[in-house]
């Protein structure tokens, strides 16, 4: 078997799931070659600059693609834009890690024992409306930078807590750090959140990948991804779904939210896992009918 190029970003956390591949790739008999790639996101981030627009952190992996340069790309799903540059496809969804949101408190304890004035690091309008939603007396503050440079903040006292994705941490070892989990149905997950997207040229089939999707995930993920699509919403949008697969059955929750919690608009859907897509279009109907377009904009405005 030929070596598979396998093109990552640099951060700790990108080259830990890019090595979870790899690693299950090699098992299985491949030839496997790591090959680093700084993407815009990935400065940004350094430079604790804010992060706008699509792609950031995955066009100069997709150029790398099309270019020949890697055969594979992984991503976070929720990194990924709703739609892939022409010939590029997603060729496989692995099973999924815990999607929930979790709580770090610099003293200990769950949202409901943080003071109030409370500040909350998260660079995430998503989380920023549901955890005013759920404590309107608490300040949401701009937090950039990695999982490391986010906990050191905290512990260097920038914030009295941070909200962080649960399958990152876990990812990294770092699980115990968390003081409180999220219900899904307190606080609904980003599109995408817990899940990987291997990434290849369209057409070109490496036959281990097929192995390695996970049929459920791939349904839910692709309701969820309709879902931000027909609002419009990118990684900045208050936009949050969160699909579950079993046994050909599929149920997806979706929100919109404004940035001060003070509008909520929640939709529930449920169905066969084979119309994701259809499913996911009549979640958006909804909340476009009950006016997530008037909230999305507003918060892009504020953004």
């Amino acid at each position: 078997m030929s070596s598979l190029r396998l093109g990552t970003r640099g951060s700790l956390l990108a080259r830990t799931q890019s090595g979870i591949v790899a690693d299950w790739l090699r098992a299985r008999g491949a030839s496997v070659e790591m090959i680093l790639i700084k993407t815009t996101g990935d400065r940004l981030s350094e430079l604790q600059e804010p992060i706008e627009g699509k792609g950031v952190f995955t066009k100069e992996l997709d150029e790398a693609l099309l270019g020949g340069t890697i055969d594979l790309a992984v991503h976070s799903m929720k990194d990924l834009p709703s739609e892939l540059p022409a010939g590029l496809a997603i060729a496989a969804v692995p099973l999924r890690e815990d999607p929930r949101d979790v709580l770090i408190a610099r003293d200990g304890g769950a949202l409901a024992d943080l003071p109030g004035g409370a500040r909350i690091g998260t660079g995430s309008p998503r989380r920023s409306g549901q955890l005013r939603a759920l404590r309107p007396d608490v300040f949401c503050v701009e937090a950039r930078g990695n999982v490391d440079t986010r906990i050191r903040k905290l512990k260097e006292g920038a914030w009295e807590a941070i909200v962080l994705a649960r399958a990152g941490l876990r990812r990294l070892g770092r699980e115990s750090e968390a003081t409180q989990i999220f219900e899904a149905s307190e606080m609904i997950p980003a599109v995408g959140q817990g899940a990987l997207a291997i990434v290849t040229r369209a057409g070109e089939r490496i036959a281990l990948l097929e192995a390695l999707d996970d049929p459920d995930t791939r349904a839910a993920v692709a309701c969820e991804r309709t879902i931000l699509a027909r609002l419009e919403g990118g990684c900045r949008a208050p936009v949050a779904a969160h699909g579950v697969a079993r046994r050909a059955s599929l149920s997806v929750s979706a929100a919109v939210m404004s940035l001060d919690g003070a509008t909520l608009i929640r939709v529930e859907r449920s169905g066969a896992a084979a119309d994701a897509v259809a499913l996911g279009d009549d979640a958006a109907r909804e909340l476009l009918a009950r006016g997530a377009a008037e909230i999305v904009a507003a918060a892009r405005a504020v953004a």
